[in-house]
């Protein structure tokens, strides 16, 4: 006999019971077919996003209360004149939305440091990322900064937009989406603005002096403003989730110089990792139309700045835009974004494609697939938002895609002679680096240390004009060698080649050049790590004097030892003597089948070391030039200590006091590549194409 159910005693409760579960059934199928509905009725890019189950289910993180926002931008050096002004106005009004709101100001120059510090803690410059040589900073690299900030939103702005209030707003509501989320806003521009902020940034005055209403504020803005045609002066925002912008790599842009904020709408709309929207007309964003154009240019190179076209950066920018991502193939249509606005006093996601409107209710924590979706099965008009973005899309039908054709070879408009003036120090001093192609990653980590180490007066010569291309696009001063060799092979050009033969000989024949031009010059192999820099040493030594590494390996004993001049790192003055000494180097080694390296010692020190004076010196006596070999503890070679093959060669050297050390005697690029990354001495990163800074981690291990 079965035992019977203890609710067989009560009939009542038994059919109670089973009407329940009737009920829940029904319930169920009904929260399907209305979930099905709700998803059917939303604009197809949100349904699309909503199939990716990461934007489904919530993060598991509280987006309860005000959030933290951080603006990042780049402002145009120096803050002064209508420009300078334009930017201080626009970085007040930002400060003055809300205490939770910190500014951060990518700059290297001083007026703008100092104008950061007027602010205390709200507002902060920041040198860490990268700039080119002429002060312009590096979108990726800002935008890589942002990414590491501990605010719940970052957003990064041209430094002349103006904000108004409805910029928090918007903000806060968005940050109550429960998915990471992309947020887009054009600017307009405006001719004439009668406003400006009160001593506190807090209130906009009218030209007698009294508060204005943000209300008759936006009155007037909304007749003086306009959208500018192609217009790439945008916001971008979005909170700081688990989730990337977007997939791929983010190329070396420029700031400022066009292209990047579409680069990156385009791509985030492609890879669909994140909900993107137009919050155009929910943010009130402008800028006064500027008559002159501002140019971000570093303090040191104002000559090389103002002399010439810098459309060039422009071109890279493009360029660029069509070797990354997927805008060259497949430009995403404007129009199709979803778009954000406030109508009648609440925030609505509208598809302007169907004038279909998507309330959601100002709750707990909104989401795409709990909020009211079903009020607007029957389609609800938004005129004045849809009409106003039909005005925008016009602006905005550029087709981006068809500037993206191949176009001329990158070019500098900068002759040597420019570079040199713009670039040397107060002691008319460079820094000379010559590299090809095939060593462009280990030029950029010796870039990257000494940008560092705060030295600027570097400049870089190009063999091929592979490496010319990328150190433009990277924002060195680079420039080409006419007489450089051909047929240069990019992977086997080390030490004991006939390529490596004719590559060293090019460095001597510049340097005597540069010399001739009236600078000082320190040669410096780009597998020479620099500890510290090694300038204000080497000037003590006086003209008249050639100082070099020693390339001998024996830890005791003489270190001017014959063909133990190391032509891979030295300093030569512009003085009479040195200028005749390298001419006969250049001589004696065009007619040699060895590389340069032989030819210095032989011409400078004799045959044999015939001119050897101690056991550290040489004395040419034609020209009276002294050759003083360095100190090995404080500018060792790569075989000296076995410090290379030592655990932490870093240590090492900085407990020795090294100045530099040097990734040589040893055969093969890949061998020194992997010596020097696997040792810590390694400053850029191959994958996003960055110098590695304080914030970052390094990712040089996939380097292999």
């Amino acid at each position: 006999m079965k035992p019977s159910s203890p609710l067989s005693h009560f009939p009542s409760h038994k059919k109670a019971f089973q009407m329940g579960l009737w009920s829940i059934w029904l319930s169920g199928i009904l929260l399907i077919a209305l979930s099905f509905y709700a998803t059917q009725k939303l604009p197809s890019s949100i349904k699309d996003q909503i199939k990716n189950t990461q934007m489904i289910f919530p993060r598991g993180r509280s987006n309860s209360g005000t959030p933290t926002i951080t603006i990042f931008t780049a402002p145009s050096p120096p803050l002064s004149g209508s420009v300078g002004a334009r930017q201080v106005q626009a970085i007040r009004s930002w400060i003055g939305l809300s205490p939770n709101i910190t500014v951060v100001l990518f700059t290297q120059d001083p007026s703008v440091i100092s104008f950061a510090g007027q602010f205390g803690s709200r507002v902060s410059a920041e040198p860490d990322i990268d700039f080119t040589f002429l002060g312009t900073p590096y979108f990726h690299s800002m935008v890589a900064r942002s990414l590491a900030s501990l605010s719940d939103v970052s957003v990064i702005i041209d430094p002349e937009t103006i904000l108004l209030p409805d910029f928090i707003s918007a903000l806060n509501y968005a940050h109550k989406l429960d998915h990471d989320w992309l947020l887009v806003s054009s600017s307009r521009h405006v001719s004439y603005f009668p406003f400006h902020l009160d001593k506190d940034g807090k209130h906009w005055l009218g030209e007698d002096g009294k508060q204005i209403k943000t209300r008759k504020l936006q009155g007037f803005l909304d007749k003086a403003w306009k959208w500018k045609h192609c217009e790439e002066r945008m916001l971008l925002a979005w909170n700081n989730g688990d989730l990337p912008l977007h997939s791929g790599v983010l190329p070396p842009f420029l700031f400022g110089k066009g292209l990047h904020n579409s680069w990156v709408i385009n791509e985030a709309l492609s890879s669909k990792y994140r909900f993107v929207f137009d919050a155009s007309l929910a943010i009130s964003n402008f800028y006064l139309n500027p008559l002159d154009q501002g140019s971000y240019q570093s303090f040191g190179v104002s000559n090389v700045t103002n002399s010439g076209n810098r459309s060039w950066e422009s071109v890279g920018n493009l360029q660029l835009g069509s070797l990354y991502g997927a805008l060259y193939f497949h430009e995403a249509n404007y129009s199709n974004m979803v778009k954000f606005c406030m109508n009648n006093g609440q925030y609505v996601f509208v598809n302007s494609a169907e004038a279909t409107a998507y309330p959601f209710g100002n709750q707990r924590s909104l989401t795409l697939m709990k909020e009211k979706i079903l009020g607007s099965r029957k389609g609800k008009k938004v005129a004045d938002c849809v009409n106003g973005f039909k005005s925008l899309h016009g602006t905005r039908d550029c087709y981006v895609k068809d500037q993206l054709k191949p176009s001329n070879s990158l070019s500098l408009p900068y002759s040597l002679e420019m570079l040199l003036s713009g670039l040397s120090d107060k002691n008319r001093t460079v820094v000379l680096a010559i590299a090809g192609y095939n060593y462009k990653d280990m030029l950029m980590s010796w870039v990257c240390r000494l940008k560092s180490l705060l030295i600027s007066n570097f400049l870089v010569c190009a063999l091929d004009p592979e490496i010319y291309e990328f150190a433009i696009l990277q924002g060195l001063p680079v420039f080409k060698d006419s007489l450089a060799p051909t047929n240069i092979s990019f992977n086997d050009c080390h030490f004991g080649t006939q390529c490596f033969q004719r590559v060293t000989k090019v460095k001597s024949r510049l340097v005597l050049q540069i010399l001739k031009l009236g600078y000082n010059v320190l040669l410096s192999d780009v597998d020479v790590y620099w500890f510290k820099n090694p300038l204000p040493f080497l000037y003590s030594f006086g003209p008249s004097v050639l100082v070099a590494q020693s390339d001998e390996y024996n830890q005791t004993g003489p270190i001017n030892v014959p063909r133990r001049l190391n032509s891979g790192f030295y300093f030569a003055r512009n003085d009479g003597s040195t200028v005749a000494a390298l001419e006969k180097v250049v001589k004696h080694a065009a007619t040699s089948n060895l590389s340069e390296q032989p030819s210095f010692y032989d011409t400078l020190c004799g045959e044999g070391g015939s001119n050897r004076v101690g056991d550290d010196r040489c004395f040419e006596p034609e020209t009276n030039l002294t050759v003083h070999f360095l100190d090995r503890d404080l500018f060792p070679n790569g075989a000296y200590q076995g410090l290379w093959e030592g655990t932490n060669p870093k240590a090492i050297c900085k407990k020795k006091g090294c100045f530099i050390l040097h990734n040589n005697w040893i055969s093969g690029r890949r061998k020194k590549l992997e010596r020097q990354v696997l040792s810590g001495l390694w400053e850029y990163d191959v994958n996003s194409r960055m110098c590695v800074q304080s914030w970052q981690k390094a990712k040089v291990t996939s380097y292999f």
